[in-house]
C-alpha cells in the first residue's frame, strides 16, 4: 500500500490505524464491541448521546494524534491533526452540553477533515482511490456546510452516519479477525502463477469499480442533503415586508400602522384586508400585531356587529401566522363565516403578538392572546370611514382560540371599554392550561407531546421573567428545544421536530423537571380562566377529541355552573377536536343562531346547567 493510501486510510478512520497488527482474535472482540456501539447510535441517536459524544471525541482525538505521530509534512497537515485534537477534546470536556456543542463541532471537523481529504485525493494514487476520496471529502464538506442550517437535523443525521460507519468498521474488523483466525497470511512471492495474478487483476477491477459506484453513491447523498434542506426551507411560511414594524409606531394600544390586501384566498361574501396595529403583550410591554379583516361585500346600511375570531394552534413561530396561509378566510378556517357575512357581520381574526409581526408570542397566555384580539377590533375601526363598526361584538375561539376568547371576554371591559361583549362562544377550549398540562403529561411520552411542550414552555420563558428554560431541559437540550418552537405545524420541516422528538427516550429526556411545578406551574395556573364571565357562554366539544380530554369539558362546565353563570353547552358524539368547525357540522347552524340571537337582542336558550 502506497504512503498516500495509508494516510488516506487512516483519515476515513484513526481506529485502523491502532488495530492494524493486533492479533485475530483482538480484532474479533474489538469489531464485535464496535458493531453494538454503532447499532446502539444508530437505533437510538439522542438517547445515546454521551455515547456518541464519547466516540466522537475520543476518534478524533486519536485521528489527530496518528496523524502528528505519522510526521506529517507541512503546516496544514500539522493544523488539520491539532483541529481534530482540539475538537475532540471539546467534545470530551463539555459532554454535558453536547446536544449543543456536537452540531457546530463536527460541522467544522466535517469541513477541514472534508478539504484534507480533497487535498490529499488530488496528490496521489490510483485513479479510482483519488476520485472515491474526493467524493467523500466533498460530501464531508457539504454536510458540514448544511449542519449549520439545522441544528437538529444536525444531531440526528450525523448520529445516524457515524452509527452506520461504526457498524460498517465494525464489520470490516470481525471479518478480518474471522479470516486471521482460520488461515494465516500468505505472502506474495515473485514467483506467483500466472492464474494468480490474473486472480489479482481481477479483483483489482472489482475494487475499482466498487469505488467508482461508492463514489456516485456519495454524490448523490450530497446531493439529496441539498435537495432536502432546500425543500425544507422552501416549505417554510415566508414573512413579507409588510410585518415589518416602522421605527416609529403610534403611540398607545389598538392603532392602525398599515393594513394591506391579503393574499390568500377570500369568501364568496366577504372582502378581506390584513392589517398591523399596536397592541401589548401579557406583562403590558408595547408590542405589534396582524389580523385579518373580513368585510361583508354588500353590508346593510348602519355600524355592523362584530365577530372576533380566536384562532386554534398553528405553532408559535413567526412564520406560523394565519395572515401568512391562503385558506384561513375561508369556511375551513372560520366557521359559519359565509353565514356571518351574509348577516353583515364583520369577521376580525388577529394572529396574536409574535405572529406575523416579530415579538414574543403569547401562547396559552391569556392576557397576551386577548389584548392582540380586542386591539384589532380598535385598529380596525380606522381603517376607513366607510366601515363604521358597532360595539355589539361576539367572540368566538377554537382550542387555543377557546382560551383567547374566554380572556378576551374577562378583560374586555377593562381593557377596551368601547368594545360591548355580548356573549363567548369557545369550542373544544383551553380552559385550564394547569389541568390539561397535568392530564396530557400522565400519560407516555410522545414525539408531538414534546414538540407541544416546547411551544409552551418557550414563550411562557420569554414572556415572565421567574419562569427559566433551562430549568425545566435537560443540560445541552437548549439549541433542540428552540428548534422546534420555530416549525409550524403546516410546513414539511415540523417532520424533522417530531423525529428528534421521537429519537429522545426515556434515557434522555429533553424536559426534566414537572412542567407543572416551579414558576411554570404557577404561571399556568394563572393562565386559567374558569371563573363566571357574566355574559352568556357557549362551549361545544367532540365527544371523540384527541387533543383535549372531553373529562376536562364536563368539569369546566360543572365549575362555571356551580358559580351560576348562564352557559349553553353540547357534545357531538363521533366528534374529534377539529370537527366541531368543519362544514356541514351539526355545531354550525347552533353557533351561528345563538350569535344571531345576541346580536338581535332575541330571547333564546342561553343556559344548559339543568340539563346536567
Amino acid at each position: 500500500m502506497s504512503a498516500a493510501r495509508r494516510r488516506l486510510s487512516r483519515r476515513w478512520s484513526a481506529l485502523p490505524a491502532l488495530v492494524r497488527n493486533a492479533p485475530p482474535r483482538v480484532l474479533l472482540i474489538l469489531g464485535v464491541v464496535v458493531v453494538v456501539l454503532g447499532g446502539l447510535i444508530v437505533s437510538r441517536p439522542l438517547t445515546s448521546l454521551v455515547l456518541l459524544g464519547v466516540y466522537v471525541g475520543a476518534s478524533a482525538v486519536v485521528m489527530g494524534v496518528v496523524e502528528l505521530i505519522g510526521r506529517p509534512t507541512g503546516w496544514w497537515a500539522r493544523g488539520v491533526a491539532v483541529a481534530w485534537v482540539l475538537a475532540g477534546v471539546a467534545v470530551l470536556v463539555w459532554l454535558g452540553r453536547s446536544l449543543e456543542l456536537l452540531p457546530p463541532v463536527l460541522a467544522v471537523l466535517l469541513i477541514i477533515g472534508g478539504l484534507a481529504t480533497i487535498g490529499e485525493a488530488l496528490s496521489r494514487g490510483v485513479p479510482s482511490s483519488r476520485i472515491l476520496a474526493a467524493s467523500w471529502g466533498a460530501t464531508q464538506v457539504a454536510f458540514g456546510v448544511l449542519s449549520f442550517t439545522w441544528p437538529d437535523v444536525t444531531v440526528l443525521v450525523l448520529a445516524l452516519v457515524f452509527g452506520v460507519r461504526t457498524i460498517v468498521f465494525g464489520v470490516g474488523m470481525v471479518a478480518q479477525g474471522v479470516r486471521g483466525i482460520r488461515r494465516p497470511r500468505v505472502r506474495r512471492t515473485p514467483f506467483d502463477s500466472a492464474a494468480a495474478v490474473r486472480r489479482r487483476r481481477v479483483r483489482r477491477r472489482w475494487t475499482a469499480g466498487g469505488r467508482y459506484a461508492l463514489s456516485v453513491l456519495l454524490v448523490l447523498t450530497a446531493a439529496g442533503g441539498w435537495w432536502l434542506n432546500d425543500w425544507l426551507q422552501d416549505g417554510a411560511p415566508v414573512v413579507d415586508a409588510f410585518y415589518d414594524p416602522p421605527a416609529d409606531v403610534p403611540g398607545g394600544h389598538g392603532r392602525l400602522i398599515r393594513s394591506d390586501s391579503y393574499n390568500g384566498r377570500a369568501p364568496q361574501n366577504g372582502d378581506v384586508t390584513r392589517i398591523l396595529y399596536t397592541t401589548r403583550d401579557a406583562v403590558s410591554r408595547p408590542a405589534v400585531a396582524s389580523a385579518l379583516v373580513i368585510v361583508p361585500k354588500d353590508p346593510p346600511p348602519g355600524p355592523r356587529p362584530v365577530v372576533i375570531w380566536n384562532h386554534g394552534t398553528t405553532g408559535v413561530a413567526q412564520g406560523c401566522a394565519p395572515s401568512l396561509r391562503d385558506a384561513t378566510a375561508t369556511r375551513w378556517a372560520i366557521p359559519a363565516l359565509e353565514q356571518a357575512l351574509k348577516a353583515g357581520w364583520v369577521v376580525v381574526a388577529s394572529d396574536f403578538s409574535g405572529q406575523g409581526a416579530p415579538g414574543t408570542y403569547p401562547y396559552l397566555i391569556g392576557k397576551g392572546e386577548a389584548r392582540s384580539s380586542l386591539d384589532a377590533v380598535l385598529a380596525t375601526a380606522e381603517l376607513s370611514t366607510d366601515l363604521v363598526l358597532s360595539p355589539d361584538t361576539v367572540v368566538w375561539g377554537h382550542s387555543q382560540g377557546g382560551h383567547a376568547a374566554l380572556w378576551t371576554t374577562a378583560i374586555s371591559e377593562e381593557y377596551a371599554p368601547g368594545i360591548d361583549v355580548l356573549g363567548t362562544a369557545a369550542i373544544a377550549p383551553v380552559a385550564d392550561p394547569k389541568a390539561l398540562a397535568t392530564e396530557l403529561l400522565s400519560g407516555p411520552p410522545n414525539a408531538l407531546l414534546s414538540v407541544l411542550t416546547s411551544w409552551v414552555l418557550v414563550p411562557y420563558s420569554e414572556t415572565y421573567a421567574d419562569v427559566h428554560l433551562d430549568d425545566y431541559i435537560a443540560e445541552g437540550s437548549r439549541s433542540i428545544v428552540l428548534e422546534m418552537t420555530q416549525r409550524c405545524p403546516t410546513e414539511p420541516g415540523v417532520v424533522v421536530s417530531v423525529l428528534t422528538a421521537l429519537g429522545v427516550g426515556e434515557d434522555r429526556p429533553l424536559y426534566t423537571a414537572d412542567l407543572t411545578e416551579g414558576a411554570l406551574g404557577r404561571r399556568l395556573e394563572e393562565n386559567a380562566m374558569t371563573a363566571a364571565l357574566g355574559t352568556p357562554m357557549l362551549i361545544a366539544w367532540g365527544s371523540e377529541d384527541e387533543v383535549i380530554p372531553p373529562r376536562l369539558q364536563e368539569e369546566y362546565i360543572a365549575t362555571l355552573c356551580a358559580e351560576g353563570q348562564p352557559v349553553r353547552w353540547a357534545t357531538y358524539a363521533g366528534y374529534d377536536h377539529l370537527r366541531p368547525l368543519l362544514p356541514k357540522s351539526r355545531f354550525l347552524p347552533v353557533l351561528y343562531d345563538w350569535t344571531k340571537g345576541l346580536f338581535a337582542r332575541t330571547d333564546q336558550v342561553v343556559d344548559g346547567c339543568g340539563l346536567r
